[in-house]
C-alpha cells in the first residue's frame, strides 16, 4: 500500500511544475525534506528512492496506490503506477481528484479520506487472506 509515494529524484514533473506551490506540500517543502533526508543529492538517484528508474520491477507484489490530484507527487505515483503495470505486477491506482496532499489522514473532516481509507482498509485485508 502506497500514500502519495515518492518514487522518483525528478522535481520537474508535470505535477511538480503544477503543484509547485501547492498547500501543504510544495516544491519547496520537498527540497527541504529531501536536504534533510539525503547525505547528498546523489542519494536522490538510489534506486530504493527512485524506483521508476529500475530497470526491472517484476515479482513484486499487487500494489495499491493513492494519490492525490494537488500534489507535487502526482506525477510519480502514475509514473510507477505505469512502470510496475509494464512489468507485469499487479496495480490498483486511485487518484482522488479535489484532494491535497495529507488528506488521506483527515478522515474525520474531508469526504475523500474516509473513502481512501477504507479502500485502503480493504485491499490490505484482501492481501493478507
Amino acid at each position: 500500500l502506497l500514500v502519495y509515494p515518492v518514487a522518483d529524484n525528478n522535481l520537474t514533473t508535470t505535477s511538480y511544475n503544477t503543484y509547485a506551490n501547492a498547500v501543504p506540500l510544495s516544491k519547496a517543502n520537498i527540497q527541504y525534506f529531501t536536504g534533510l533526508y539525503f547525505n547528498s543529492p546523489a542519494d536522490g538517484d538510489n534506486r530504493l528512492i527512485s524506483l521508476v528508474d529500475v530497470a526491472d520491477l517484476r515479482g513484486l507484489p499487487t500494489t495499491t496506490i493513492i494519490a492525490a490530484e494537488i500534489d507535487p507527487l502526482q506525477t510519480e505515483g502514475m509514473s510507477l503506477r505505469d512502470k510496475l503495470t509494464t512489468a507485469g505486477v499487479s496495480v490498483d491506482y486511485t487518484l482522488y481528484t479535489g484532494t491535497t496532499h495529507e488528506f488521506f489522514g483527515t478522515y474525520d473532516v474531508v469526504p475523500p479520506a474516509q473513502t481512501a481509507q477504507n479502500h485502503a482498509a480493504d485491499r490490505l485485508k484482501a492481501a493478507f487472506q
